[in-house]
């Protein structure tokens, strides 16, 4: 800041009081008796005004009247000491008072006192001078003011100025409306509630050397500032932001709003009485004891560093703020003191204060990191005329000398310079060796290395240097000089490059090393290359260039301005230079000018840059075609008329590309051009003489065409004029045209097979059967009408066909089978296949039908095809040459129906969200599937989804011990990933439980009654008598029934007949007798005379040898079965070859049922609700009205 005289003027008398008028055109002071008039501008005495007989020691300007308008008479109010000065607050409600005794009395506009202010001094401070701020939004900014440490604490919050228009809108409110609403309750009722509200600050000055701050309130802000001299005078800016004080010390010094001295505005002989800033302006008047009037203009220079995107700079004289150009992000560093030079490189940040130098760093690397904090103090005073800072050092310059100061305030180095110096950049280098760019007003421009005492001199001018720049490789240097002309020079060989006029900044870009910016005249000057200068308008200078940003200082603020690269880009394209094009475009430009750059570059057969720039608009289109240009390129290919051709067509210029494939000798691909886009008359320009080949071809383009414009009876035409007839075939089979595909079926030759094949194939589908036949007849092809007749389900024919030709046979009786199994109607198929003499085949497609259900998931309907597989392969058994396969087979899919029967249950508690299965059952299901299961699990069968079902069911019914070994196996096998979750935490939550299983769940066995454990190695066999449990089909529970076996000799229809007679048995002595031989253990009951009591003698059979490691069989006498009952009997009477098996109940009063049809075992009343569920059984689907085998 520096004041400069604009005119001075001396009156008889000492000046008391100055006023300006509101529009500051025009100046009043009180200068003894009389008023004088200045014309601001110039300083001219306008005119005296006289008619004051006593001195004049107050004069103002009225704004808005005389009187309030409210009030028709003055009213007086008395004060306790005498006022020696007053100042209304900005809305004229509120009147501050500053008195003799040290007092500030502040009164609403009806005199009342609303707040008394007692100042430390009393009256040996007497208040001289006060003062309202004019802009109450300062407010928030003070608070806390005094308690923070500018050195120590870094302010990291970012902040945004609160619009002008916002503020203005916010305080009227508080003033003249709300004045004008309510005026009569403001005058009756007090405010003091709302003192605390409002923001006017009121400053203070009295004959104690101090100056303070207050609220409306009363409350002080902040702590009173010492000024060692008696103040007589204060004056706010006009927007609040600097206060004027003079006294005493005669002069008139320029404070911040806080109070913090920032310099002296200009120096006096006497004291200074008055001081007053011109409205709007920076223009202050100064009013002596000596009659001295002086009028200064006050200049704030601006102080400021950049470096790349890091802007900073001085805000309200004592503040730093650091903005973050591509982010927009700002940080501000309060210093408390006048901020003399700011420095910034890097993460480091120098700002010079009065008496020391104050070194910042940033928190982190971090590129977008706005934390800054204190690295290095340096306490001394320093004269310079700027400022650089380094990684580890500062530089300051004042007028011909350079220093190199360590950040401890060391010196290190010294440069002296033939010349002042102008201009001074970092222009980087490792941390301690950085380069310095110099330019002085000798025209020379010098390199200096921090760590270096020798200058470098780069070259020397004829001009003064104004401003400098090097580019990113440093191979250039531009130059501003003093006649504003930008001069660019190659620092290798000293060459003057080119220059332009009209130019006060200059800056290299920072990510191309061929372009420069300049501004100058209001312009701002873009130059690549040796192209001419692209010139648009632009305020300000030029002071940093990056990519597509320009960092312009305007006034006091520094903005980015993104300028599109499109004028350089183009310049490149005119000389076809298409890399140079793309490195400028890289920087910034539309996707239009990335489309044009790709055209051109594709047009000038530089296929790399096209392809980059088609890449950037994502047109997989031309990229597509360049790839396959740089394939063929590859392979060989040199012909760029052929490659030009290809780009041409590609835009839509035929006629072009027609002339270069002509001219490249491939006329055949300009026909196969106008072709594809059904241009058929140009096409005929470039047929050959005649050639048919080429002739067909035009004609299917041409059908082709009709059929894609819709038109299929002409392209149908088309197509058999062409002798295209498949293509003819597939319109007429698509559009239902039976007649037309009849017509042409008829009118081809039986040997063109594939087009014949269509044709039927079509009339097979439109369901004309009877077409398709005589197509298939007319070529021959018995096989096709035999698949044909079975297709359409017409047996007879396909019977009739089979009849004639034998070897049909298999194609015509494995599908009819299939049909009628597929309809449920297998007994007729059987029947088929039997009047057919192909049993196996019978067979076969059962078993076909039950890998189908396996793979379907459907496995209740595979335990059904395998039960009656089974029942099938125990019919073929009784051909004796078949016997032992057949018997085999038998067993090996009863075994399979009873496997998958349970499973069904398992996969539908697994899929099914709802079972219908109890949790006892799914339990017992479970632990039979475990046990039953052989070493090669059946296809479908999943083991997991057993083990989960019996380890999730185990853990409801208390089975932990199990449970937590059916998890322990799951973890031996590969589970599903919707399994996998569950699994995991059932293996967690089972290790809570104690280690045991639930006594009621363990299996009885019901000849021995043997407790069995719930995990059984033997399988479902009792582990102590071996005897094989019988389990309910349904519930899958132990049922109390023992297997027996009849005394050799006994006829089935013997003992049956024994059974049922009922005789009452005889009291004997029944002894068992075991004989053993070297196929099997039979145990006996051997008759004697001893009487035995009412024993049953079946039960006496149960008992047997203990610790025998193999099965013993219960075989019973004639005697025995004589005295069993009949509905304690159960006898499943197989067909022959296999024996009937006998099976006593232990418990008649728990009635069991077995099916007539399968054997198999149910409890009754589950049977029962079964049967009504499904009207059949569950196991063999035999409805409950057919009669048994």
């Amino acid at each position: 800041m520096r004041a400069v005289l604009t005119w001075r003027d001396k009156a008889e008398h000492c000046i008391n009081d100055i006023a300006f008028k509101p529009d500051g055109t025009q100046l009043i002071l009180a200068a003894g008796n009389r008023l004088l008039v200045y014309d601001t501008s110039d300083g001219t005495l306008l005119q005296p005004l006289k008619g004051h007989k006593d001195t004049v020691y107050c004069v103002a300007y009225a704004k808005d009247g005389l009187w309030s308008p409210e009030q028709k008479s003055v009213s007086k109010h008395k004060s306790s000491s005498k006022i020696i000065c007053c100042s209304w607050t900005n809305d004229g409600q509120y009147l501050a008072l500053g008195m003799f005794n040290g007092i500030i009395s502040i009164r609403n506009k009806n005199g009342e006192e609303k707040v008394k202010i007692e100042r430390p001094g009393g009256s040996l401070s007497p208040i001289w001078s006060i003062c309202w701020n004019p802009s109450s939004r300062w407010e928030s900014f003070w608070m806390n003011r005094e308690n923070e440490d500018a050195e120590d604490v870094i302010v990291n919050r970012y902040f945004q100025e609160i619009p002008s228009t916002l503020k203005s809108a916010v305080y009227s409110s508080q003033g003249s409306e709300a004045e004008e609403e309510e005026p009569e309750e403001e005058d009756d009722s007090p405010r003091d509630d709302n003192l605390e509200e409002r923001n006017d600050i009121l400053a203070v000055a009295d004959w104690g050397q101090k100056i303070s701050f207050y609220q409306l309130s009363g409350k002080q802000i902040g702590k009173d500032r010492a000024l060692n001299f008696d103040p007589c005078c204060i004056s706010y800016f006009t927007k609040g932001e600097y206060i004027l004080l003079g006294g005493s010390d005669k002069q008139v010094s320029l404070f911040t709003k806080d109070g913090v001295r920032l310099g002296t505005v200009g120096e006096q002989n006497s004291w200074v009485w008055t001081c007053q800033v011109k409205p709007d302006s920076n223009y202050v008047v100064v009013g002596c004891q000596d009659g001295t009037i002086s009028f200064y203009q006050l200049i704030f220079s601006t102080v400021h560093g950049l470096y790349k995107d890091r802007y900073a700079y001085r805000d309200s004289m004592t503040d730093v703020i650091v903005q973050h150009l591509i982010t927009e992000q700002k940080v501000r560093i309060k210093c408390k003191e006048l901020v003399k030079k700011i420095a910034i490189y890097r993460n480091r940040l120098a700002i010079q204060l009065p008496e020391k130098i104050l070194i910042y760093e940033l928190y982190s690397e971090d590129s977008s990191d706005m934390h800054y904090r204190v690295k290095e103090k340096i306490i001394k005073k320093f004269e310079c005329n700027l400022l650089v800072v380094c990684a580890n050092h500062i530089i300051l310059c004042q007028e011909k000398r350079l220093q190199c100061l360590s950040f401890s305030g060391v010196k290190e180095r010294e440069w002296q310079m033939e010349s002042l110096i102008r201009y001074i950049k970092v222009i980087g280098g490792p941390p301690g060796r950085e380069g310095l760019l110099v330019g002085l007003k000798n025209g020379q421009i010098l390199k200096i290395f921090v760590d270096n005492l020798f200058a470098i001199i780069l070259l020397k001018q004829a001009t003064a240097v104004r401003c400098l720049d090097m580019s990113a490789s440093r191979k250039k240097l531009a130059v501003v000089d003093e006649n504003d002309t930008c001069l660019v020079y190659d620092i290798d060989t000293k060459e003057l490059l080119f220059q332009e006029p009209n130019a006060n900044s200059v800056a290299w870009n920072t990510q191309c090393e061929d372009m420069l910016c300049f501004s100058g005249g209001g312009y701002l000057n873009i130059k690549a290359s040796t192209f001419p200068v692209h010139r648009q308008k632009l305020q300000g200078f030029v002071v940093g260039y990056n990519g597509s940003k320009i960092f312009c200082l305007h006034v006091f603020s520094i903005s980015a301005v993104e300028v599109p690269q499109s004028a350089p880009m183009y310049q490149y394209l005119d000389r076809k230079l298409f890399k140079e094009a793309y490195q400028i475009a890289c920087l910034g430009v539309t996707d239009t000018d990335w489309r044009e750059l790709a055209m051109e570059a594709l047009e000038g057969l530089d296929f790399e840059t096209a392809k980059k720039a088609f890449i950037r608009v994502q047109d997989l289109r031309y990229l597509e075609l360049i790839s396959s240009i740089e394939e063929r390129k590859k392979r060989g290919e040199t012909n760029n008329d052929l490659f030009l051709a290809d780009v041409f067509s590609y835009q839509g210029k035929f006629h072009e590309a027609a002339k270069l494939y002509k001219r490249s000798g491939h006329e055949n691909l300009a026909l196969e051009m106008y072709t594809d886009l059904c241009m058929f008359e140009y096409a005929k320009d470039f047929l050959g003489s005649g050639d048919p080949k080429e002739t067909k071809m035009l004609i299917t383009k041409q059908a082709d065409w009709a059929r894609n414009i819709k038109e299929p009876k002409a392209a149908v035409e088309m197509y058999i004029s062409a002798g295209e007839h498949v293509k003819a075939i597939e319109i007429c089979g698509d559009h239902g045209w039976v007649d037309m595909l009849i017509d042409i079926a008829r009118k081809l030759d039986k040997a063109e097979r594939e087009p014949l094949l269509l044709c039927a194939t079509y009339l097979k589908k439109l369901d004309s059967p009877g077409y398709a036949a005589e197509t298939y007849l007319k070529m021959g092809d018995l096989k096709s009408l035999v698949q044909l007749h079975v297709e359409t389900q017409r047996w007879d024919e396909a019977f009739a066909l089979g009849e004639k030709h034998p070897e049909f046979k298999d194609d015509i009786y494995v599908p009819y089978a299939q049909w009628l199994a597929e309809n449920d109607r297998f007994e007729e198929a059987q029947k088929a296949f039997h009047k057919a003499g192909r049993q196996r085949e019978a067979v076969q497609v059962l078993e076909q039908l039950t890998n189908n259900a396996v793979a379907e998931s459907r496995f209740n309907d595979a335990a059904y095809y395998y039960w009656m597989l089974s029942m099938q392969c125990l019919d073929i058994a009784q051909d004796r040459a078949q016997k032992d396969m057949m018997l085999g087979k038998f067993h090996h899919f009863q075994r399979l129906a009873e496997l998958y029967h349970g499973y069904h249950a398992i996969h539908r508690h697994t899929e099914d969200p709802f079972s219908v299965h109890r949790p006892e059952t799914l339990f017992n299901i479970s632990r039979f599937l475990l046990h039953s299961l052989p070493k090669d699990t059946p296809l479908g069968i999943s083991k997991v989804k057993i083990l989960f079902t019996l380890a999730k069911q185990s853990k409801a019914l208390g089975a932990y011990r199990l449970a937590r070994h059916a998890y322990d196996k799951l973890r031996g096998l590969y589970i599903p990933a919707r399994f996998q979750k569950s699994i995991e935490l059932g293996t967690l939550t089972i290790r809570a439980k104690p280690f045991h299983d639930s006594e009621e769940l363990v299996p009885l066995c019901y000849r021995c009654s043997t407790n069995n454990p719930l995990l059984n190695n033997l399988g479902n066999v009792c582990i102590n008598c071996r005897q094989p449990f019988i389990f309910s089909a349904s519930s899958y529970d132990v049922l109390h029934l023992v297997e027996f076996y009849l005394e050799e000799g006994i006829t089935d229809e013997e003992a049956i007949s024994l059974i049922d007679l009922e005789v009452p048995r005889p009291k004997q002595d029944n002894r068992q007798q075991e004989i053993a031989n070297s196929s099997s253990q039979i145990l006996r009951l051997v008759e004697t005379k001893d009487s035995m009591g009412d024993e049953d003698p079946f039960t006496a059979k149960l008992s047997f040898e203990q610790g025998g490691s193999e099965f013993v069989p219960v075989v019973v006498s004639r005697l025995v079965l004589r005295s069993m009952s009949r509905r304690d009997v159960l006898v499943k009477r197989w067909p022959p070859p296999l024996r009937w098996q006998y099976f006593r109940s232990l418990l008649p009063d728990a009635s069991i049922t077995m099916c007539p049809s399968c054997f198999q075992m149910f409890h009754s009343e589950d049977y029962e609700l079964l049967v009504l569920q499904h009207g059949c059984c569950p196991y063999c689907r035999r409805c409950k009205d057919d009669p048994g085998p």
